[in-house]
This record gives C-alpha cells, sequence and structure tokens, in this order.
C-alpha cells in the first residue's frame, strides 16, 4: 500500500513536470491520495452495502444463517460481524468492514437456496477468513486508489489544453506523462487483480483450516460457478469482493486472458482444495 502511494505521488510529480508545476501537482496527489485511502477505509464498507441493495438481519429473520455465522466466529475467535442479505437469485456472498470490530458478511438469497448447510458454512468460513486476514480492509483502500489514478490521469490529460504551447521545458516529460496517462489504470487495475486473485487463494486456505472440510468449500465454489443467472445488484467496482466473480464466470485458459480476472479460476481453486 506505501508503494501504491509512492507510484500515485510519482505520477503525479511527472504530470507536473509536464504541465511545469510538478511540486505542486505531487502536492495535490500526495493529498488526495491520503483523503481518499481515509475515506476509503472508513466508508467504503456503507458504500458497497447501499449500492448492493443489502439488508440488515437478525437472528429472528434468518436463524439457520445466523447461527452459522455465530459458530464459525466463536472458532475463529471473532466477534459476530453484522449479517445481510441481498434479494438476488445469483448465488453468491461477500464480506467488507475494516476490521474484525466493524465486519459484514452479505450473502444473496440465491445461495441460501441453493447450497447445503455443510456447502453454506464454507462459503461463511471462507468470507470471514478476508476478515481475520483485513482482505476486507486492503481490497478497499485499493480499489479506490485505482480510481484516484484514473481520475488523477484524466485531469491531466485535459490539463494539456492549458499548457504553453511555445514552452519546450518538461518535453521528455510530457512525452513520458502521456505514456502514462494512457498506461497507469491498466497497470493499477492490473495490480488490484493480482492482489484480489491472491488473496481469495488465502481465504480458500484460511476458511478450510476453521471448517476442516474442503469438499465443503469445493462443492460450493462448483456450484456457484455453474450459476449462470446474472446479478443485478452488483457492480465492477464491488466484483472483486464476492466470493466468485458475478459476472464473467468463463474460465480463461490464455495467460493474458487470466491478468483481467477478479478471482482465479474455479477448477483451480477446487483443485488445490480437493488436495488437502
Amino acid at each position: 500500500m506505501v508503494l501504491f502511494v509512492v507510484f500515485i505521488v510519482t505520477i503525479g510529480y511527472i504530470y507536473g513536470k509536464a504541465s511545469e508545476s510538478g511540486l505542486l501537482f505531487a502536492g495535490i496527489a500526495l493529498l488526495l491520495a491520503g483523503t481518499t485511502s481515509i475515506g476509503s477505509y472508513y466508508f467504503s464498507d456503507k458504500l458497497v452495502l447501499a449500492t448492493s441493495g443489502a439488508k440488515k438481519i437478525q437472528l429472528k429473520d434468518n436463524p439457520a444463517l445466523f447461527r452459522i455465522v455465530e459458530n464459525l466466529c466463536i472458532g475463529a475467535g471473532l466477534p459476530m460481524p453484522s449479517v445481510y442479505i441481498i434479494e438476488d437469485e445469483s448465488a453468491n456472498a461477500f464480506a467488507t468492514g475494516r476490521d474484525p470490530k466493524h465486519a459484514v458478511v452479505c450473502v444473496t438469497t440465491g445461495i441460501l437456496h441453493k447450497l447445503t448447510k455443510v456447502e453454506l458454512e464454507g462459503v461463511i468460513a471462507h468470507e470471514l477468513s478476508h476478515v481475520k486476514n483485513y482482505d476486507t480492509r486492503l481490497m478497499a483502500v485499493v480499489a479506490i486508489l485505482v480510481g484516484f489514478i484514473a481520475i488523477l490521469a484524466d485531469f491531466f490529460m485535459r490539463s494539456l489544453w492549458f499548457r504553453d504551447r511555445d514552452s519546450k521545458a518538461g518535453a521528455i516529460f510530457l512525452v513520458i506523462g502521456i505514456v502514462l496517462a494512457i498506461l497507469s489504470p491498466i497497470v493499477a487495475t492490473l495490480i488490484q487483480l493480482a492482489v484480489s486473485r491472491k488473496r481469495e487463494f488465502l481465504a480458500d486456505a484460511s476458511g478450510v483450516l476453521l471448517t476442516r472440510y474442503p469438499e465443503g468449500l469445493a462443492s460450493a465454489l462448483e456450484k456457484i460457478a455453474l450459476d449462470r443467472v446474472p446479478m443485478r445488484s452488483a457492480s465492477n467496482a464491488t466484483a472483486h469482493l464476492f466470493i466468485e466473480n458475478p459476472f464473467n464466470r468463463k474460465q480463461h485458459t490464455h495467460w493474458f486472458s487470466s491478468l483481467f480476472d477478479t478471482h482465479p479460476p474455479a477448477e483451480e481453486r477446487i483443485r488445490i482444495l480437493r488436495s488437502m
């Protein structure tokens, strides 16, 4: 995360040199990067829940789900998170929140209807592992920073209209800045997706460590991957949070295509789980 912020400031400095105001541009980049990181730290979970249409439930609303979450939290040594349900027939789930004390576990009605109790336990254990490993906080901040890099690149390209056309200063930085304006959002997104894929593998392993039953999660992933019902309440900004990509569930075999996946291939995750 420190390197990510340094990356943003470096880009800001190059943009600034290209527009003959390097230190000012870098300062603004640092200020905005810090502000957006702090904002995402405290409010990203509320934004995700609001945009997905999730509704908070209590024990009386769904005792079976509530007890599964409660029992797994006891086993993991975690405080009880808030439990939410999304009215959506697509089978999926996610966790969010900046730390275990402010965590949220959310499932769709589709996953409640389509999975057995053991499979649902595997999914909830996976999501609680994201909470315990602080993945929810990490990915929320990364998502905000990726968006900020895209905004910064757009700001730089628009600022070129006001640049002194006769100035020879910063010509090299201008070329580098234009190249970075094109490539930096792509690079930042690839970093985000790579981090997301690694954390999914970690959550799979941590979830199995909690349930001691790899087949539960493996069987759940099989059903979720085969579920072709599109998820209405998800967006590209939140896709990485879910246990499986809510949009494109086709598995890529080409390494270049897989760079743009939010999740590792379901087949690979299942193979690893069944080898435990």
